[in-house]
């Protein structure tokens, strides 16, 4: 072999490796640039992430919607602002009697079960009428919703009569219907239905169930207690009468029998 090849052959194998090692270098820095670009892509999904959970977090709620409302569907059978003035009973009866409850309070229901017939039917015979006043304090303790739900539901029931309101609600406090307070059975439409199908007026009423289950009354629910808010009672079940508290003898709750709520009324009403 002549010297000039062996150098040509060199020079040739100084080319492939120069070459080899070129495309290599691309090979790499190609490899490079796509770690960066899904590293970078992964950032911004975890970044775009975190900030659609956020907003999630930060957007406000079917009740908050509710409560913001410019327009508000009352019920038949209610006045006032946003018809949150609820007052059922003759129009001759010269007192009233302003009944602060939720629908979710343990002592609201015993209050009910003990005293509510006695209630109805002093309204019933004209004795004197009756302001509901209600309140959703409860939900606000552990993030439930059966206050507020069960407040647009009885809205629903007012909407078809007073009768129907008043029955309704003596139906949620019941021993049968009326949950553990840890309980949020009334965020349940289906639950407040199965209740309403206890009530002769609305078992199988559609425009009552359909109110309840579109949440036709869901802002005037927020009105309501916005309205209870503003009222400086603190507590359920609350009665007053001339603005004063009614209360049992010796005591500053409510009467829980029918005997002494009896007592404690006709007391308010000779005042």
């Amino acid at each position: 072999m002549s010297k000039r090849n062996t150098q040509e052959n060199k020079a040739a194998a100084r080319e492939r490796l120069r070459a080899e090692r070129e495309r290599q270098a691309r090979k790499d820095r190609t490899r490079k640039q796509l770690v960066v670009a899904v590293s970078v892509v992964a950032a911004l999904a975890v970044v775009g992430g975190i900030s659609y959970g956020v907003m999630q977090l930060n957007k406000p709620d079917a009740w908050e919607t509710a409560a913001d409302a410019k327009n508000v569907s009352a019920p038949k059978n209610t006045s006032g602002t946003d018809g949150t003035t609820v007052v059922i009973g003759k129009s001759d009866a010269e007192k009233t009697l302003e009944l602060y409850e939720d629908s979710r309070c343990p002592v609201c229901a015993t209050f009910e079960q003990g005293v509510g017939e006695t209630l109805a039917k002093d309204v019933e015979a004209g004795k004197y009428k009756v302001k509901y006043v209600g309140a959703t304090f409860i939900d606000n303790t552990d993030n439930g919703e059966g206050s507020k739900n069960a407040l647009s539901a009885l809205g629903a029931a007012l909407n078809v009569s007073p009768e129907a309101f008043m029955d309704y609600k003596a139906a949620l406090y019941s021993a049968k219907f009326h949950p553990q307070e840890s309980e949020d059975k009334f965020a349940k439409d289906s639950y407040l239905i199965e209740v309403a199908d206890s009530v002769d007026a609305l078992k199988g009423n559609k425009a009552f169930q359909k109110d309840v289950e579109d949440g036709t009354y869901d802002a005037w629910a927020m009105k309501m207690s916005a309205a209870f808010g503003k009222s400086g009672v603190e507590g359920t079940p609350t009665l007053k009468m001339d603005g004063k508290k009614v209360t049992a003898e010796g005591s500053d709750n409510a009467p829980m029998t029918a005997a002494d709520f009896t007592a404690a009324v006709d007391k308010a009403l000779k005042a």
